[in-house]
């Protein structure tokens, strides 16, 4: 959740120009920033994490695009945007550790020769 001073600095200064699949919604401010640009807002659903920033919004908001993407599918050999789940429940655990199981047995730490 976006803190209350930027949610009323974007409501007063800033006008919504998109929102991504996961509800994230893009703010310009009619405010600059230290370069002499307008600041570019991002006002998360649900918990802050930017992680969850598809990249083409990632690129605009970081001016390294200008024209504003579109939801639109990107290429049928690309992946999906996801969120980093590391951390939660939904993270990747290898069979292995689901099992319960000791992974690896197979190493041996490195000792120099004298």
């Amino acid at each position: 959740m976006a803190k209350i001073g930027t949610i009323i600095s974007t409501w007063l200064f800033g006008k919504k120009v998109g929102q991504d699949q996961f509800g994230n919604c893009y703010y310009i401010s009619s405010k600059k920033n230290t370069e002499g640009k307008n600041k570019r807002i991002v006002i998360y659903k649900g918990l802050s994490e930017p992680s969850k920033v598809p990249s083409m919004w990632h690129g605009w908001l970081h001016y390294m695009i200008d024209e504003l993407p579109n939801n639109e599918p990107g290429h049928d050999w690309g992946k999906q945007h996801a969120p980093n789940l590391t951390g939660t429940k939904y993270s990747y655990k290898p069979d292995a550790h689901n099992q319960g199981k000791k992974v690896g047995g197979d190493y041996q730490a490195w000792k120099p020769s004298e």
